[in-house]
């Protein structure tokens, strides 16, 4: 169904595309489920006890954060009856869970999913372009109104609105130097077809909207509702050192859920968007505009001071002046599209992108000390996007001093890094006690905890009032030429079956126990 008139045009962007040899071939999915689409991706959930679904009325103002916000880690959501939108749903806490995560990519344990990512981006799968998509069943070109055909969200009382924080970016061919760009980035549509859209310093979009294309009209499309590879490697923004401006960003995600990512040309700007979107935004960022993010900062003329919606670091985030995004047509699935609605802050903000940033931290650390690096994590409590604890494996003398250098790559590959730790291989990177226990008994403070001049990430709020603080870098590795003093005792969890004294239901009552402790978890299962 075409409303409003149907435009199409030309694009310059399709014979580039085209002439890089974007495949056309088809693939298969991972373990036999379809986990190419959003919908896909729900029946799966389904099938496997995951997904809790409700037809009870729902706001989009508020309520659907809150829901989201009190079932933090646990099932996803699906809401089918929306206050406003009648003919459309909402999904949301669908990476809530790393096991989940991991269940998703057909990954044994959620401490390898990272390995998954990095198999992916170093054996990519090119796009394949088709000529019809689902997300153009319905095409909107005249008298839009985004607000009004979109049940975006309102997460807290004190946003400055609306704010689309799970549209995916689609930049590609000339504007991303041949290759193709997907982000998440903050979007506020204060008028009916017309929105601020925030960019970063530290990312792509910025390279192409901020640097080389500054001055045009960039056209992009903003996906809604997309497949899990794609969601996660749109997370995974900013890591430059892995992923440089060129590289087929879409291809990663292709190789990781086991089929190209199919992409078509839009219909009123000269750029492609991911066939299987729920929705679509067509438009352009008018580089040579700016716009507040909200009424107050405009009202003001003030940046950096009035509340915006929450962000990843867990505090409210603050409203800038920024590009302008003009929108040119709404196109959707015809059968009640469904919008994803992630919240920053919190365990899904986290997990969108987590396993991929990880993946590159492990691999630029290991580019340099091949075998020295086991195994790396990002904690959710050290803040998501600016941490990093690297397991390290000392295995000659020689190794001795190369943790700090490994540390030290952290801050370059992690834009916004604020600490960076690395311990010995005997201890549980995914165990936080552990880690602080580490800290007391490993560290010398004379030497191995070290600052890192720099400026911090603009959401970080120390940063806004004194931008060159320092970084963190800690050495919680044991000294290899002492490494005896620091033998833990190992009791023989691995030698004994407590089956064999204890009843079935016995066993599983104690161990539920333990998880009110992560250490006493980690400590049974490795018996330290």
């Amino acid at each position: 169904m075409i409303t409003g008139g149907e435009k199409t045009r030309k694009s310059s962007f399709s014979k580039k595309v085209r002439s890089q040899g974007l495949s056309r071939g088809g693939g298969s999915t991972l373990g036999g489920k379809d986990i190419t689409t959003l919908r896909g991706t729900l029946d799966y959930l389904e099938q496997e006890g995951e997904l809790l679904k409700t037809d009870a009325e729902i706001d989009p103002i508020y309520e659907i954060a809150g829901v989201e916000k009190a079932l933090e880690n646990g099932p996803a959501i699906l809401f089918n009856n929306i206050k406003g939108y009648p003919n459309a749903r909402d999904a949301g806490n669908l990476f809530a869970r790393k096991d989940r995560l991991a269940k998703i990519f057909d990954v044994d344990t959620h401490q390898n999913t990272k390995f998954k990512f990095l198999k992916a981006i170093k054996h990519p799968l090119a796009p394949k372009v088709v000529e019809a998509a689902p997300c153009q069943e319905v095409v909107l070109t005249e008298n839009l109104d985004v607000l009004a055909t979109i049940p975006i969200i309102k997460h807290t009382e004190k946003d400055a609105g609306r704010i689309l924080g799970g549209g995916i970016i689609f930049l590609g061919g000339e504007y991303f130097d041949g290759g193709s760009h997907i982000s998440l980035n903050r979007v506020h549509f204060r008028g009916k077809d017309w929105a601020s859209i925030s960019t970063g310093l530290e990312y792509h979009l910025y390279k192409s909207v901020g640097v080389k294309h500054r001055g045009k009209k960039v056209p992009i499309t903003i996906n809604i509702g997309n497949s899990p590879a794609v969601c996660e490697c749109a997370g995974g923004a900013g890591t430059h050192t892995m992923i440089p401006p060129g590289s087929d960003e879409l291809a990663i995600a292709g190789a990781l859920q086991g089929k190209p990512v199919e992409i078509v040309k839009a219909r009123t700007v000269d750029a492609y968007a991911i066939a299987d979107s729920e929705w679509v935004i067509e438009g352009y960022i008018d580089t040579s505009t700016k716009v507040w993010e909200s009424d107050e900062s405009e009202q003001n003329q003030k940046a950096d001071t009035y509340p915006f919606f929450p962000e990843w670091p867990g505090y409210l985030g603050r409203a800038y002046k920024v590009f302008r995004f003009q929108v040119t047509a709404i196109t959707h699935r015809s059968d009640r599209p469904i919008f994803y609605s992630p919240l920053a802050d919190s365990y899904e903000g986290l997990l969108l992108g987590l396993p991929f940033r990880e993946a590159c931290l492990y691999e630029e650390a290991n580019r340099l000390y091949p075998g020295l690096v086991q195994d790396v994590n990002i904690l959710y409590g050290m803040g998501g996007w600016s941490s990093a604890v690297y397991q390290i494996k000392k295995r000659r003398p020689a190794d001795e001093g190369y943790q700090k250098n490994v540390l030290l790559t952290a801050f370059g590959t992690l834009p916004g890094c604020r600490i960076a730790m690395a311990v010995d291989e005997d201890i549980d990177i995914y165990c936080a006690e552990d880690l602080l226990w580490a800290l007391s008994t490993r560290v010398d403070p004379t030497k191995d905890i070290f600052f890192i001049p720099g400026k911090a990430h603009a959401f970080i709020p120390v940063a806004r009032y004194n931008p060159e603080t320092q970084a963190l870098a800690i050495d919680a590795t044991a000294p290899f030429q002492y490494k005896f003093l620091f033998e833990r005792a190992h009791y023989p969890v691995d030698r004994v079956d407590v089956n064999r004294w204890f009843g079935k239901e016995e066993v599983t009552r104690a161990l539920a126990q333990q998880l009110d402790s992560e250490r006493a978890v980690s400590m049974a299962k490795n018996g330290w």
